[in-house]
């Protein structure tokens, strides 16, 4: 083959670049490396009504979640995976969770789970409670469930894996985006 007979195979080859360059991009889902946003987060803000926040029956409940979500680590990484088997996404994986140990649905994004739980305070934080970040530049891209001691549990795409990483992380310390507790108010 001469170099003539190649030189239009480079656009198409360009064209089929971009389309995988952008399909990486698009399924990098939870946990892509934006820039770092230089304002704080804007406050939380509820769209569901005080006292209608979806609730766990007790705190038996969120040391269950703590267990459960320690059960998958390793378990793959899926972009809008919403089982171990098939691999899990940051939402689908605390989703999951929550449906097997109340039998309750939570949608399958981060930004709605956050909608419908209610907000506490980071200094608040307990096992079991729910941590919400901004990798996308967008509120509420990604999240985990805490599990105390400063660590989360959650499923990035990122090398793959549900694993555990600790809040202050110099990536996640600067993309706390607020948490988020699923007991009701006392």
């Amino acid at each position: 083959m001469n170099v003539r007979s190649r030189l239009p195979l480079l656009p198409q080859r360009r064209v089929a670049l971009a389309a995988v360059v952008s399909a990486a991009a698009f399924l990098a889902g939870c946990s892509t490396t934006p820039p770092v946003a230089t304002t704080a987060p804007a406050p939380a803000r509820a769209t569901v009504p005080s006292g209608q926040f979806f609730a766990l029956e007790g705190e038996h409940q969120t040391q269950e979640m703590v267990l459960f979500a320690l059960g998958l680590l390793d378990t793959g990484y899926r972009f809008g995976g919403r089982n171990p088997e098939a691999g899990l996404d940051c939402s689908g994986m605390v989703a999951y969770i929550v449906e097997n140990i109340s039998g309750r649905k939570l949608p399958h994004n981060a930004a709605q789970i956050a909608d419908r739980t209610r907000p506490i305070d980071m200094g608040e934080l307990r096992p079991g409670d729910l941590v919400f970040f901004n990798t996308l530049k967008r509120r509420h891209s990604h999240m985990g469930i805490y599990i105390g001691d400063g660590r989360f549990v959650h499923a990035p795409s990122s090398r793959g894996r549900v694993r555990v990483e600790r809040l202050d992380n110099r990536y996640f310390a600067q993309r706390i985006d607020g948490a988020r507790s699923l007991l009701a108010l006392n």
